[in-house]
């Protein structure tokens, strides 16, 4: 069997190792760390969990011995997706080196500038960041790449997913080329794929079957719900009050907007209950998992920034409010519970849009899951909260009033209209198309035109047929509607030259030229 001891790394990482307990390495550290020791490229695929981790910062930490750091030139990189990952291989380094004296620089969003400035300027041996803010210091002159030796890419398939791979381009741009590249990701889709041989020169591949199977340590359990949100809270709500021996759990959400508005839906009804997405700043995020770490808020809604990497080895229970899109973020979610041999129960809420998804989660993780208190078929009639059913009386009540209104206004036409009402309810039932279209012809001629004959009644003026008719007595605006009226359609004679408006000039008679 293979030990640490056998890999070929430092006796100062060794000595780390054994104080943190691990002897026996897992497959992804055992196929990447000799490899990496040799300044080999790596094309590693492994999910979270599985010990990547440690297998490029125990090499990364072997290589470091030699050399030294100078102010702005760091002389290794890796790049992660979230703030969190970036800060939990920065306590990697710290736990594995702390017999190195290497300078670690942890750049991400929600901390201060002047505070990641001290740091590069002392020198960075490690350099840990997210792609944003690293290009954040690159672009206000801060940081000079031409010094990195090793480039490590976590997370590949998740930096897709987030939009952050023109950005590892632009970096990898700034890296000189005889840098040695480590490439890890869950999953190698055809676009991670590329990427990996636009970076990589001739890698070391090395693959770890990914955990398609989930804990049997975890009670898992289905329960059906409707679509509206406000039930669904109450499903959760009625689920979680069941739940005798719940010590705390993590309430997953596929989206950051449903995780605040059911973190205030939870408060409101006077849970011990805290938020984590994205959006949120640094400080607050390390604030609530802290928080959430030591016992004082008991239920923690997230988004899927808690489902992968964090360290939260004591979750009794996990609750998905909303069902996962993607199969295998089921099974990171599910394994926040029931870690180190504890056990844990796991809930999902499913409504009749989310069947195809579990159909993908049951055929990734190769079993059936059980149904709570009956599936879908199952449900009761969907509640109606006060508030719509205070609306729906509103509104029922507005279309009463409309109705009578227009039964109304039907009544006092059809007291005017006689048979012809008869004739016209028969065209419409024969022909409804027609019955529009001769309706909108007749109220045209009806209104339109006796208003235009109106507007040019002939008069009596002198026998001159041509001369336009003078306008009945009106006020100021009727006056100027009649004046735009006929400056639009002038039904007179077309003038021949100038007609009766010849320039005065014109009628000048010239003198006759003196012979």
């Amino acid at each position: 069997m293979t030990t640490f001891a056998d890999l070929g790394l430092s006796q100062k990482v060794l000595s780390a190792v054994t104080d943190a307990g691990y002897t026996i390495p897992t497959p992804i550290q055992a196929g990447a760390i000799p490899h990496a020791l040799q300044r080999r490229d790596i094309c590693g695929i492994a999910q979270t969990g599985t010990g990547k981790t440690a297998s490029f910062v125990l090499p990364m930490l072997t290589l470091l011995e030699k050399g030294r750091a100078r102010a702005r030139m760091p002389r290794t990189l890796i790049l992660e997706p979230t703030r969190e990952l970036a800060a939990q291989v920065a306590e990697n380094f710290e736990k594995y080196g702390k017999n190195h004296k290497l300078n670690v620089a942890l750049l991400i969003g929600g901390v201060s500038f002047e505070e990641q400035d001290r740091k590069l300027e002392r020198g960075a041996d490690v350099l840990i960041c997210t792609p944003g803010r690293l290009l954040d210091h690159c672009e206000r002159g801060k940081l000079l790449m031409t010094g990195v030796e090793i480039l490590v890419i976590d997370e590949a398939d998740r930096m897709l997913d987030m939009g952050f791979i023109p950005d590892i381009e632009r970096i990898a741009k700034m890296i000189p080329f005889t840098r040695q590249t480590l490439f890890f990701s869950a999953t190698m889709p055809p676009e991670i794929q590329k990427l990996a041989d636009r970076f990589l020169q001739n890698p070391e591949r090395i693959e770890v079957a990914k955990p398609s199977s989930t804990a049997k340590t975890v009670t898992q359990r289905l329960v059906a719900s409707h679509n509206k949100d406000y039930e669904k809270r109450a499903v959760l709500r009625d689920l979680i009050k069941a739940q005798e021996d719940l010590k705390n759990a993590i309430i997953f959400c596929n989206r950051k907007v449903d995780v605040a508005d059911l973190f205030r839906s939870l408060e409101r009804h006077g849970f011990s209950v805290g938020a984590l997405h994205g959006d949120m700043d640094q400080r607050s995020r390390t604030t609530m998992l802290q928080n959430f770490r030591d016992g004082n808020i008991q239920l923690l809604v997230a988004s899927d920034v808690a489902a992968r990497g964090l360290d939260l080895p004591d979750v009794g229970h996990v609750f998905n409010f909303d069902v996962p899109i993607h199969a295998e973020d089921y099974v990171h979610r599910i394994g926040r519970t029931g870690r180190a041999g504890r056990s844990g129960r796991a809930f999902t809420l499913v409504t009749r849009s989310d069947t195809k998804y579990l159909d993908a989660i049951e055929k990734l993780i190769n079993e059936k899951i059980e149904w709570l208190n009956g599936d879908i078929s199952a449900l009761p009639a969907p509640m109606e909260s006060h508030d719509n059913e205070r609306g729906g009386r509103k509104g029922r009540d507005r279309d009463k009033e409309r109705g009578r209104g227009r039964r109304s206004d039907s009544a006092r036409a059809d007291s005017g209209r006689g048979d012809s009402s008869h004739k016209a309810d028969t065209k419409i039932q024969d022909n409804p198309i027609e019955a529009v279209e001769e309706a909108f012809v007749e109220a045209r001629v009806e209104n339109v035109k006796p208003e235009r004959k109106a507007d040019r009644k002939p008069q009596n003026n002198g026998g001159n047929r041509h001369t336009r008719p003078s306008p009945a007595p009106a006020n100021d605006d009727n006056r100027e509607r009649r004046q735009r009226y006929h400056r639009d359609h002038d039904d007179g004679p077309t003038p021949v030259g100038f007609g009766d408006d010849i320039p005065a000039f014109m009628l000048i008679v010239a003198n006759a030229a003196k012979a």
